[in-house]
């Protein structure tokens, strides 16, 4: 079993580039083409595809749609992902109303507040009691989690969809959280990353020069 995270994500990327390349009226696609595409050498590509049995012909390439289905195969696509969050105040309404989720084969079944006046099980996004999560995710048979509350309550919200069977997590509080074995926490903390951004494009002004790495 593949577990390297950056895999995972270049073939999202990859995927991403596909259907951009579809829409121009490409019918196959070469693994430079796709390096260009994303970023990364043509190697990379290869090495990427092989870690899932994916290969191609050095002649003829990869058939887009063929590799489109194989990707979302391995991305979990194929089938729709039901997700359930948790914090129903700006930023989980906004992606409760992000309408891509469903084009990608994700979609948010029900949200969760301790603010009865949030409260609405009659929305088309249900937004229930957090003591009702541990029931409907069983019930649901739903294994995503988003936590968009605040940081004193985050780490109590992932123990509360540990133990309701969540087997994976995007955590938006800016926090580091304390997890178990069977369930994976990807962070993105907003302040971080605008920090981050913030940082370098300071650098680049004062030293434009200068070349960025993400090593």
């Amino acid at each position: 079993m593949v577990t390297n995270k950056n895999s995972i994500l270049r073939l999202s990327r990859y995927k991403n580039a596909l259907y951009r390349f579809k829409t121009i009226g490409f019918f196959k696609i070469f693994s430079d083409y796709l390096a260009d595409a994303v970023g990364v050498t043509s190697a990379q590509v290869r090495k990427d595809f092989s870690l899932f049995g994916i290969s191609g012909n050095k002649r003829g390439g990869y058939q887009i749609d063929a590799l489109i289905e194989k990707l979302n195969d391995i991305l979990g696509k194929n089938e729709l992902q039901k997700v359930i969050l948790a914090g129903a105040g700006n930023l989980g309404s906004a992606l409760i109303k992000y309408k891509s989720f469903e084009k990608e084969g994700i979609k948010i079944v029900a949200a969760f507040d301790i603010d009865p006046a949030k409260h609405n099980p009659k929305l088309p996004v249900p937004v229930l009691p957090l003591e009702e999560l541990e029931s409907f995710v069983k019930s649901h048979n739903t294994k995503i989690g988003i936590i968009c509350v605040p940081d004193i309550a985050a780490q109590h919200t992932l123990d509360v969809m540990i133990r309701a069977g969540i087997n994976g997590v995007l955590n938006f509080a800016p926090i580091q959280l304390k997890t178990a074995e069977n369930c994976i926490v990807s962070n993105v903390n907003l302040e971080t990353e605008l920090e981050n951004l913030i940082y370098f494009v300071n650098a680049l002004q004062k030293a434009p020069n200068v070349r960025l790495t993400d090593n």
